[in-house]
């Protein structure tokens, strides 16, 4: 395996997460699972995290946006837990960048960020991390799932890996479960849209035979617009022309610019609720 490979595999694939069962896996194990050397593990999750802090700070140093950092509504020793799938769990993710713009603008808060997105997951396979989130005794919860619900088997007119119907009852059910067993306020953020032409011509997806289409995505955006929840909709984001690739080689995963732009959406929409 190149160490490109390796590093995005270390970017997006989190064992521990999904390994929970075994009791918590240590570096060396998560290290030895990539068939790397413990150093050489950690060097490369420094490097991300570098990145993602490095993405934050840059942020920062537009005044608006650090001003309203200050006035995000979270307040001191408050939790907040991010459920989601790649775009969430990426290490270079919005989550990651608001955990360091939090850090670096508002260290005496104490805000604690849980992310329990997971690579992968479908609305509902999210389901079953109920018991993780009432667990964390969460005040916020930020979640963007459904791109994974998305995915089509076959071509684009092939089934979808979750119904639509399906879909709209996990999101329900998930967002009911939680607000009804914690004192979390919940705020919803659309999946991306996708740039079709690179899904189409990426080779690891053209050989697992998947795809994904933006009149899906659009559809799980109606539904989650919908909702009574705060609603951050992505899609305008992903799809704004502003010179910069919002999108990486595969056409579904996000940039770190476009990772940096979900940031300021979020934080927008958050300091302009009443």
């Amino acid at each position: 395996m190149n160490s490109a490979l390796t590093e995005r595999l270390i970017r997006f694939q989190h064992p521990e997460k999904v390994l929970s069962y075994f009791g918590g896996l240590d570096d060396d194990r998560i290290a030895a699972l990539f068939g790397l050397e413990l150093s050489s593990y950690r060097k490369i999750r420094r490097s991300h995290d570098e990145q993602a802090r490095n993405a934050a700070a840059e942020l920062l140093d537009d005044h608006e946006f650090a001003g309203k950092v200050e006035r995000l509504p979270f307040t001191p020793g408050q939790r907040v837990v991010a459920v989601g799938e790649s775009t969430t769990d990426d290490l270079h993710s919005w989550f990651e960048i608001l955990r360091h713009v939090l850090d670096l603008r508002r260290p005496a808060d104490g805000i604690t960020l849980m992310n329990m997105a997971v690579s992968g997951q479908t609305t509902t396979q999210a389901l079953t991390t109920l018991p993780g989130l009432s667990f964390h005794h969460p005040d916020w919860v930020l979640c963007m799932l459904g791109t994974n619900d998305a995915q089509r088997l076959g071509s684009t007119d092939g089934p979808t890996l979750v119904s639509i119907a399906e879909t709209e009852r996990n999101l329900r059910v998930l967002r009911d479960l939680v607000t009804r067993r914690t004192a979390a306020r919940w705020i919803w953020l659309t999946p991306t849209t996708v740039d079709e032409t690179c899904i189409k011509a990426y080779q690891p997806f053209r050989r697992a035979d998947i795809t994904w289409a933006n009149r899906d995505i659009d559809a799980i955006g109606q539904i989650v617009n919908a909702q009574p929840d705060p609603t951050v909709d992505t899609r305008p984001v992903s799809t704004r022309k502003t010179g910069e690739q919002f999108h990486m080689d595969d056409g579904l995963h996000l940039s770190l610019a476009g990772q940096q732009a979900l940031t300021i959406a979020l934080v927008d929409t958050l300091t302009d609720q009443p």
